[in-house]
């Protein structure tokens, strides 16, 4: 095996491997001699000092030092510059100003700093937060009612754009180029990155093309001055997804080896950034390809970036050293560390790509600076603002200026101006060009990565830390703690403290990918009538009916289920919560255990897709151990208060059989939600599945009853709409459960109280909504169009919970839209069981023709659809455009999305509107102000509401989903409130005075006889 193979088989190894397990090698490898650590010490305490002399002289850190990211005002102005200059209306603006602005203690901080400009710019903070948040009689308000907002625009404004400068070296890379020649930059070179969000469409990836381009030939124009550029390989692509490898994949090599050819031309360097954790492999396979490519052959100067924060950041280093040419690398410490966290935690991975503790970081990152200093191949850059870190590299380095440093622009001066200008070592600056609107979004992530407490940035300037604290050795503290994980960052499975978090599969490793989507198709299914769609999706046409006839519940079975049920219910009942509760657990062991195969069910039954095929099973497994957690928490006898010589007890109980029925469209998740809270209160069950996904219903079945659950306590009885009729109108039903439309759950309801002799029973039902999205001018657009195809046309918009209607902006509309239309373009509708799928087809052909008849009804309206195969039940995902909020009274279950607009400074009415259609299930908004979200929760007549996030994937447990109106009774599946509905309250009440009395008040010595 060649060396860079056995490199990647060793990252696939350390990726998800235990803390201790990866820092253990590195721990020797970045350990010092105390010789060498009392140099390193004494070097880094100059450093220090340059540091804290340079933070003196420089207002804006001294600014940023008064106004942290720990402090209410810090977040509040970093959370105003990241908006405030893509507002293009002053309504919205003068709002995103006062929600930022208008609550601060701003005055705390007058006077408060050394910086004559800091406390001048603190006191045009407090005359804002007076303008903005006093009463509406407050005498500066009234002073200054005409003028006043105007005025704090153009200063805020001001201010963005002084933000700006000090962290963008320039708006175009000639600006740029000639502020690196200014007395402040003399000695230091510079990494040229133009700034921005990823690209999310074509035209978004072409422009950043061009932008790179034109960087490379001006900085080639001036080869002496030493300059290079950086390139971010998801700019370039708007689909640099794991999932779309084989495109994404050659069409950056392509792209990326035409920049290499111009920057070889000109021999200026050319490096590429590092991005996220489950990008590494692909930008790993693009820069092997293109460092073989011969139109490069003997240019030296291509390099890419590594991460110390990640696990497999050492094995990158001997990868890069072993593909046998020169390479630059620059090794950074991480940008996107809470993102891998979070990301590792919704996925239910294993474990942490990265490292939990700061000082694992630090160890990493020495163990990698020492690899790259012994590297036969490779020319190391330390991108560092850590005075310590930089002191043992110059220890470790010696006599050697065969390295360079690095820093951010903005970041860390001081640091290096002395080792720069007196000792000969090199530094480049990262440098970000672009507007200064562009710079938004990166601006706070960088101010957010450096100002987080356990930065040596934020520590420096934190005068309570001191030098001792700064100098730790990283090594000694780790090795103090055993090299263990953040005792307050859980594994993802144990993020829930009280239940166990189901466990996911990395799809975004692309070997994992491949492999489940392999094991999924070689899963046999018992098709009985049903089609694979992937083999002719055509033909899924007569799948329903095929199955249901294979399927068909026997004359008189759903009578005899149950009658076989209540037979089953005193047994069952009488059983102890804790037993039942161990039975859930069980069953979800069993449902991971099975996952392959009910993924299997999930994608050649329901059609779905792999992402949401093991969506499907760990939501299955969440409701059990949720519910487990829930019955065993709040299902047991409680004494209740009462005067002496009286017990009084509330006890919950089973209320008998109950009905169940389920849809399609969450066949695994929500059957097994529905079917285990009435299981595990005590009841038992006769279930009927959709009739398109009845295999899918006999296997979480035949799982139950394998985890313990008596066969007669959950029966399931297959069949269409007269089966679900038959079922419901049983006067033996002691409750139902229902998950659908609208128009069954009424008629269940009606069936339930047309009998005048049957007892009034629980009917819990969940239905779907006419659910809206509603975006300001505040919104970040590429998060908008990340979530607006996430909740419009995943699943193929086949879930209740889907965006039905978008809502957006007036002044922000056609830009947005735009946008959102280039992106739906790449889109991938096809087969579900191929990984590159992003839309797969509608459930049945009667959905699909209601679909498409509608959707034709509306061609004349359509602002953006996309391409589907030729032949199967592909309905385009499409946007229709629509004169009002109130043209809409309808839901259309599927990837179909309509679009309205909304006025400036009428949110309320737009809120209102959207109430009066009586649905009340999902809602979302996208602002970066924070009162509208205050505005949105009590107005909204909602179940749900998702602020900056899709309006999809509620999770059990931290999101309890259900609607109101139209939409639902409630109570919520998933949340506290879900068993109590399942179960009869029983309350007994006992007069002990007759059996002696309370016996503890004999023991009170307060007299007596």
């Amino acid at each position: 095996m060649d060396v860079p193979s056995a490199a990647r088989q060793t990252m696939a190894k350390l990726h998800r491997a235990p803390e201790p397990e990866v820092l253990k090698p590195l721990l020797e490898r970045a350990r010092t001699d105390s010789e060498a650590r009392a140099r390193i010490v004494g070097r880094a305490r100059e450093l220090i000092r340059d540091l804290r002399e340079a933070h003196d002289r420089g207002w804006v850190n001294q600014f940023l030092q008064e106004y942290q990211l720990s402090t209410t005002e810090g977040v509040a102005l970093m959370s105003l510059a990241e908006a405030y200059l893509r507002v293009p209306d002053a309504v919205t603006a003068d709002a995103l100003i006062a929600d930022k602005l208008g609550e601060g203690a701003w005055r705390a901080h007058a006077g408060k700093s050394n910086s004559t400009l800091v406390n001048s710019a603190t006191w045009g903070l407090v005359m804002t937060r007076a303008l903005v948040g006093e009463a509406e009689g407050g005498p500066l308000r009234r002073l200054l009612a005409r003028a006043g907002e105007p005025f704090v625009r153009q200063g805020v404004g001001a201010a963005m754009r002084m933000m700006g400068e000090v962290f963008v070296m320039g708006r175009t890379i000639d600006e740029a180029m000639k502020r690196m020649t200014r007395r402040e930059n003399r000695g230091f070179t510079a990494s040229f990155d133009m700034l921005g969000e990823a690209a999310r469409t074509k035209a978004d990836a072409e422009r950043f093309y061009e932008a790179y381009h034109r960087a490379i030939v001006a900085v080639g124009r001036n080869p002496e001055a030493g300059h290079s550029v950086s390139v971010k390989l998801s700019a370039l692509h708007p689909r640099y997804e794991v999932t779309q490898y084989d495109r994404c994949v050659p069409e950056l090599v392509d792209l990326l080896a035409q920049l290499a050819s111009e920057a070889a031309r000109y021999n200026i360097a050319l490096t590429v950034d590092a991005e996220e954790d489950n990008r590494l492999g692909m930008s790993l396979d693009v820069i092997e390809a293109v460092a073989k490519r011969p139109e490069i052959r003997g240019w030296d100067r291509f390099g890419m970036v590594i991460q110390a924060y990640n696990k497999r950041a050492r094995a990158v280093v001997a990868w890069a050293d072993a593909l046998g040419r020169p390479l630059n690398v620059r090794l950074v410490k991480g940008a996107y560390w809470d993102t891998e966290i979070k990301r590792a935690q919704v996925e239910g991975l294993d474990e942490y790509p990265v490292y939990t503790r700061k000082s694992a970081t630090d160890v990493s990152y020495l163990a990698c600076a020492r690899d790259l200093l012994d590297a036969k191949n490779l020319t190391p850059a330390f991108a560092s603002h850590n005075a310590l870190t930089v002191a043992t590299i110059l220890e470790w380095a010696g006599d050697r200026r065969d390295f360079e440093f690095q820093r951010l622009h903005g970041m860390g001066e001081g640091l290096y101006e002395r080792l720069v200008r007196e000792h000969g070592y090199q530094c480049r600056i990262y440098a970000p060009v672009g507007g200064h609107k562009d710079l938004l979004a990166y601006l706070v992530r960088r101010l957010l990565e450096n100002g987080a407490n356990t930065s040596f940035v934020h520590q420096l300037a934190d005068e309570s830390t001191t030098e001792a604290e700064l100098l730790e050795d990283p090594v000694e503290y780790v090795e103090s703690v055993g090299g263990t994980r953040h005792p307050r960052i859980p594994l993802p499975v144990d993020i829930m403290s009280n239940w166990r978090n189901s466990r996911g599969i990395d799809l975004d490793d692309r070997a994992t990918l491949l492999d489940t989507a392999a094991a999924i198709e070689a899963v046999p299914v018992d098709n009985r009538g049903v089609d694979a769609v992937h083999a002719d999706p055509l033909h899924a046409t007569g799948r329903a009916k095929r199955a249901l006839e294979a399927w068909r519940t026997p004359d008189n079975e759903v009578h005899e289920a149950i009658t076989r049920a209540q037979a089953a219910f005193p047994t069952w009942d009488a059983r102890s919560i804790e037993e039942r509760a161990t039975i859930l657990e069980r069953y979800a062991d069993l449902l991971e255990e099975h996952r392959i195969e009910l993924m299997a069910l999930c994608v050649k039954e329901a059609f779905k897709s792999i992402p949401d095929a093991i969506g499907e099973v760990r939501e299955a497994a969440d409701f059990c151990r949720y519910y487990a957690y829930q019955a065993r928490s709040d299902l047991k006898p409680r004494i209740l208060p009462g005067p002496t010589g009286e017990h009084n007890e509330l006890r919950m109980e089973g209320r008998g059989t109950w009905a169940t029925v389920s849809p399609w469209n969450f066949p695994l998740a929500i059957f097994v939600g529905q079917n285990v809270a009435a299981l595990v209160t005590g009841n038992t069950v006769v279930a009927k599945p959709a009739p398109q996904t009845p295999l899918i219903a006999e296997r979480a079945v035949a799982l139950a009853h394998r985890a313990g659950v008596p066969s007669d306590a959950f029966i399931l009885v297959p069949g269409g709409a007269e089966v679900g009729a038959e079922l419901v109108s049983d006067t033996r039903i002691a409750g139902v459960a229902f998950t659908g439309s609208t128009g069954t759950a009424k008629r269940i309801a009606h069936t339930l109280l047309v009998d005048e002799d049957r007892p009034i029973i629980p009917f819990i039902a969940e239905t779907g909504g006419i659910n809206c999205m509603i975006v300001d001018s505040t919104a970040l657009p590429e998060q908008v169009v990340a979530d607006v195809l996430t909740s419009g046309f995943r699943s193929a918009g086949q879930r209740c919970s889907a965006m039905r209607m978008l809502v957006v902006q007036e002044e922000v509309a056609d830009s947005m839209l735009e946008m959102i239309a280039g992106a739906m373009a790449l889109l991938r509708v096809g087969d579900p069981g191929d990984p590159a799928t992003d839309v797969g087809p509608v459930i049945d052909r009667p959905a699909y023709d209601k679909l498409m008849g509608y959707r034709e009804t509306q061609r004349a309206r359509w602002l953006a659809t996309a391409k589907v195969p030729d032949e199967g039940l592909f309905v385009p995902p499409t946007l229709i455009g629509l004169d009002s909020i109130e043209d809409l009274d309808k839901e259309w279950f599927g990837p179909i999305v309509h679009v309205a607009t909304w006025q400036k400074g009428k949110l309320e009415e737009t809120i209102d509107r959207i109430n009066a259609k009586k649905f009340g299930l999902t809602m979302g908004l996208h602002s970066r102000i924070a009162r509208r979200t205050d505005v949105m929760e009590k107005r909204a007549k909602i179940g749900n509401i998702y602020v900056n996030r899709s309006m999809i994937g509620a999770i059990v447990g931290s999101q309890p989903f259900g609607g109101e109106g139209l939409s639902g009774t409630g109570p919520k599946a998933g949340g506290p409130n879900y068993l109590p509905r399942f179960c009869s309250e029983r309350a007994i009440s006992i007069d002990t005075t007759s059996a002696g009395g309370n016996a503890t008040l004999l023991s009170l010595d307060e007299g007596g006889i």
